[in-house]
């Protein structure tokens, strides 16, 4: 199971969210580069991060930080935040990112999935389901669709999308655990990689998780609470 800490960028500082409440904000670094910088010399291998401001307007909004970012380490990372056209998704690959996130453009528009999986390749395509009680939830979490998660993961494969990263807003920030049965219900009943997010407490939580079957485990608030020790998960998990 590989172990993708988190960077959420909103105003160029790398903040959490509390069940993804844009002004309900901890800010814990003015400057992301030295967090993703301390995350790999924790041994992580994969970052994960997030433009807050741009999955709120639906355009990317933090271009500089994340430069820094990828200028400062050695590891792939992937974003997600504001991506909604072919050029956004090239911008960010140009930009050296490894892989990109749809959320909201993957709700609205399977057709552009199609497209981007078809141009870019199903590697560098991911697709986010943020979901509450199930029902996936676009546009920076501000609305609820009526479209069931596993329903919209389930298209998203047969479009050729091959990895989904599966977050639970009820617990985003909240460290009280992820939503165990609905992401396994999301590994058994699509067969695809998923990345757990959301809810990550403690090491416990993580080996239910691998327990699960998922592909990967996101960790946010975990890590800056110190309740979860990056370098010791990362040498248990990777």
């Amino acid at each position: 199971m590989r172990l993708y800490p988190a960077i959420d960028i909103k105003n160029g500082q790398c903040v959490r969210l509390r069940q993804g409440v844009f002004d309900d904000t901890t800010v814990y670094a003015n400057e992301p580069f030295q967090v993703a910088k301390e995350f790999e010399a924790d041994g992580a291998k994969f970052l994960h991060i997030v433009d807050l401001d741009g999955a709120l307007r639906g355009m990317g909004a933090n271009d500089e930080a994340l430069a820094k970012i990828i200028e400062h380490v050695n590891i792939p990372l992937e974003i997600g935040g504001g991506i909604r056209t072919m050029q956004d998704i090239e911008h960010r690959l140009n930009m050296g990112v490894s892989r990109v996130i749809l959320g909201t453009k993957a709700v609205e528009s399977p057709a552009f999935v199609k497209e981007a999986v078809t141009a870019f390749g199903a590697d560098k395509i991911v697709i986010g389901i943020d979901a509450k009680d199930g029902l996936v939830a676009i546009k920076g979490w501000e609305t609820i669709s009526n479209v069931d998660a596993v329903t919209l993961a389930l298209s998203m494969k047969e479009l050729g999308v091959k990895t989904i990263i599966y977050t639970d807003i009820s617990k985003d920030g909240m460290l009280c655990g992820p939503n165990f049965a609905q992401t396994a219900r999301m590994v058994e009943t699509t067969g695809m990689d998923i990345v757990a997010s959301g809810g990550v407490s403690c090491m416990d939580d993580l080996i239910q998780l691998e327990k699960i079957g998922v592909e990967g485990a996101i960790l946010g608030k975990a890590i800056y609470e110190k309740r979860v020790d990056l370098k010791e998960a990362a040498g248990r998990f990777e």
